[in-house]
C-alpha cells in the first residue's frame, strides 16, 4: 500500500492507505481527528472544512494523494496552536455569542470563517456583509446572525 506523508497540525503524520482515500476519512478513520465532520460527501456542506496551507478546504473531496509532503493541514484541533493561545480569536467568538446549538457544523464554520478572514485581512481590509455572504457552511440549526456577529468580532481581533 502507498505511503502518503503531511504536517497534521504542526506534527508530521505519515499513513498507509490507497491514494483515493478522501482526507476527511484519512484524518478520522487512520489517524484518530474527529473534528472535521461527514455531513454530505460532496463538499457542499463544508462540515469537514480544515486548512491546508491556511486555506479551506473540504477534506471530504480531497483525494490524500493530492496532499504534499510539506503541506500543512490543520484542523480544528490544532486552530489554537497556530495562535499560540488556549483559543483562537474564531473560537472565542463563537463562544462570546454563544454560537453553537447543535454544534455538529461549528468546527467547519470556524475553519472557514478563520480563512475568510485571514484572505481578507490580506487585502489589507475589512470583513463585508458581502464577504459573510460568501461563507456556505450548511447550519442546520440556523445559527446564522450569531456566526456573522461572531466573525466580525473575530475579525477585530486578528
Amino acid at each position: 500500500m502507498p505511503q502518503f506523508s503531511f504536517i497534521l497540525n504542526g506534527g508530521r503524520v505519515t499513513v498507509d492507505c490507497p491514494g483515493d482515500l478522501r482526507m476527511l476519512w484519512v484524518l478520522n478513520d487512520l489517524l484518530g481527528v474527529r473534528g472535521p465532520k461527514y455531513g454530505c460527501g460532496v463538499g457542499v456542506c463544508q462540515a469537514c472544512t480544515c486548512h491546508v496551507n491556511g486555506k479551506a478546504f473540504n477534506a471530504c473531496s480531497v483525494p490524500v494523494s493530492q496532499i504534499k509532503p510539506t503541506d500543512r493541514i490543520t484542523t480544528i484541533e490544532g486552530l489554537a496552536a497556530s495562535v499560540g493561545k488556549p483559543l483562537h480569536p474564531v473560537q472565542q467568538a463563537w463562544l462570546d455569542h454563544d454560537v453553537a446549538q447543535c454544534g455538529y457544523c461549528q468546527p467547519g464554520q470556524i475553519m472557514a470563517a478563520t480563512a475568510k478572514i485571514r484572505q481578507i485581512k490580506a487585502q489589507g481590509r475589512s470583513v463585508t456583509d458581502a464577504d459573510l455572504d460568501e461563507i456556505r457552511n450548511v447550519c442546520r440549526c440556523g445559527t446564522y446572525p450569531r456566526i456573522r456577529k461572531a466573525i466580525k468580532q473575530a475579525a477585530s481581533q486578528m
